[in-house]
């Protein structure tokens, strides 16, 4: 993934368009009992996060791209997203 790409998926004001998906209704009940226990306002953040866990994965093996792996890798041992983007941009400025 490009240092760009990167930057604007970092970004919390990112324009959000609505999707329609079809699920079965236990697993709509599963989700939302599941979001507060893992920190989420509620099964719709939830939803995208799983998304964006698996589209960044399948990205990363797909693009082989060496920083987008430290980047997850970093986020898993913890290291805020704010760090992460301050790091980019003080990388992209020097």
């Amino acid at each position: 993934m490009k240092m760009t790409d990167l930057k604007q998926r970092l970004r919390k004001d990112r324009p959000m368009t609505s999707v329609t998906l079809r699920m079965p209704e236990d697993v709509i009940d599963d989700l939302k009992r599941v979001a507060p226990l893992l920190g989420y306002s509620g099964y719709q953040p939830l939803i995208r996060a799983y998304i964006g866990q698996g589209l960044r994965a399948d990205l990363a093996r797909l693009e082989d791209a060496p920083m987008t792996r430290l980047l997850e890798h970093l986020k898993a041992q913890g290291v805020p997203e704010e760090t992460l983007a301050k790091a980019l941009a003080d990388l992209s400025s020097g």
